[in-house]
């Protein structure tokens, strides 16, 4: 397979292989394309996740979000972490 690039692409490599970042071209493109998989593994999880929730949704499993719900779930939250943080200080104490 061969691969054209731009001149600025090319440019990049090249001063990213003469400030020893990279050793080659070849390491450029491989770490290119790690980068890509890398970030769509994590989009097919994330639309994954979405249709989970969708899925959740229909079955009614939801729960409504209000300002007023988001405030108590807040609340709930910083209650749990101020109480396991006072567990933590006593056990290192």
């Amino acid at each position: 397979m061969e691969v054209t690039l731009t001149s600025d692409q090319q440019a990049f490599i090249k001063l990213a292989v003469a400030d020893g970042r990279l050793r080659s071209e070849e390491e450029a493109v491989a770490e290119a394309l790690a980068l890509w998989e890398e970030r769509e593994r994590g989009r097919i999880a994330f639309l994954a996740t979405l249709t989970d929730a969708r899925a959740s949704l229909a079955r009614g499993e939801g729960r409504e979000l209000t300002d007023e719900s988001l405030q108590e779930l807040a609340k709930s939250v910083k209650e749990r972490g101020r109480a396991r943080l006072a567990t933590e200080l006593a056990r290192s104490a």
